[in-house]
């Protein structure tokens, strides 16, 4: 039995963070209910290199069961589904699902064990309520994208981070509130923002900031404070990246790698710290060294020094990279093969359920949830 079974999740949905969240729960063996507009949830449109599907679609709204509604004309079947619910998401506009008669105050007033959770930009308070929000715009707002990047421009984190903090928050605090509700047998309103999941992210450079005086630096692949940790190329053509976490490791990469011992006492980096403040002294060190070196060759030293290295990988390199887990899941076009979910139960083998096409249970959920 999955440990969501018999739950039932209704989810006004689109895009990534909201529809995120529901596909770990459906993951988990709850029943998710997508509720989409007649046009679909637009992620449906973002491309088309999965079979003719998006690949957000695909990836985020396995195991779903797809309705066509319009939350005018048919809001009394919604309030129906939502009768049985143990969870309502919805990531509408600021103020939308209000407007609609479905806000979280009054459904949980009037089913007192559902568990709801909004899904916004910027959250239900504050000067940034009504700003409209995507994830590069959060990236934006939060800093993030000041300290990401080479030190001549800033950058934008190559993945939908910001939805994908939100929508992993909001999970988790679904999954605390139905061990509450077990408990209570009190339902809960959450409430989660992209602005406010990248700000938690971002603790470490604001309290740089706040109590140092300056963020960190932007330094492509490298740590801003932390060194040596970045990419080094190699003679050959490649770069490898390396981590040194405290000063055992730096004796050791120094004497067994480098074949400077030396290097390990002198003052300039001697200590973490030090090693920041001179990082130009320090990489021409290394590189004086790694420039004679093949990518075979390093890797060698390094592991037998036993210092933590990776290689610096394409996306072609990941799609055949050895440790990579997939699954397929089908879909209206064709089976999917992508990642497979990160969690892996003992003695379980992960089964993933179709994606949707749209409206494809419109007609079944409409007869199950009929006056």
């Amino acid at each position: 039995m999955s440990a969501l079974e018999g739950i039932l999740v209704v989810a006004v949905e689109q895009a990534v963070a909201a529809p995120y969240c529901t596909s770990r729960l459906a993951d988990a063996g709850a029943r998710v209910i997508k509720i989409e507009r007649p046009e679909g949830d637009f992620a449906r449109g973002y491309d088309r290199v999965a079979h003719g599907e998006s690949a957000y679609f695909v990836w985020l709204n396995r195991g779903k069961e797809s309705i066509v509604l319009d939350l005018k004309s048919e809001a009394e079947l919604l309030r129906r589904m939502i009768a049985r619910a143990d969870v309502f998401v919805q990531n509408l506009a600021p103020g939308a699902a209000e407007r609609a008669g479905f806000g979280s105050a009054m459904l949980r007033e009037r089913h007192p064990r559902l568990i709801t959770c909004d899904i916004s930009g910027y959250g239900d308070d504050g000067p940034y309520r009504d700003m409209k929000a995507y994830d590069l715009l959060v990236q934006s707002e939060t800093g993030l994208a000041s300290i990401t990047g080479a030190p001549e421009r800033p950058g934008r984190v190559g993945v939908s981070v910001a939805d994908i903090a939100c929508g992993m928050y909001a999970h988790a605090a679904i999954l605390e509130a139905l061990l509450e509700r077990g408990r209570t047998g009190k339902g809960q309103g959450l409430a989660v923002s992209l602005f406010d999941s990248i700000a938690d992210w971002m603790t470490v450079p604001l309290l740089h900031h706040d109590y140092a005086g300056t963020a960190p630096q932007r330094a492509g692949l490298n740590h801003p404070s932390i060194a040596p940790y970045g990419a080094y190329a190699l003679g050959d053509g490649s770069e490898v990246v390396i981590a040194i976490q405290n000063e055992r490791e730096w004796a050791a990469f120094c004497a067994s790698v480098l074949g400077r011992a030396d290097l390990a006492a002198d003052p300039r980096f001697d200590k973490n710290t030090a090693r920041v403040a001179n990082r130009s002294a320090l990489d021409a060190a290394i590189g004086a060294v790694f420039s004679r070196l093949t990518r075979s060759d390093a890797m060698e030293r390094l592991r037998t020094a036993r210092i933590a290295f990776g290689s610096l990988n394409s996306v072609a390199d990941l799609s055949v990279h050895g440790q990579l887990r997939r699954i397929e899941t089908p879909a209206p076009t064709g089976r999917v093969s992508g990642v497979a979910p990160p969690v892996r139960r003992a003695g379980e083998t992960f089964v993933p359920r179709a994606v949707p096409a749209l409206g494809e249970h419109s007609e079944a959920l409409r007869k199950e949830f009929a006056a």
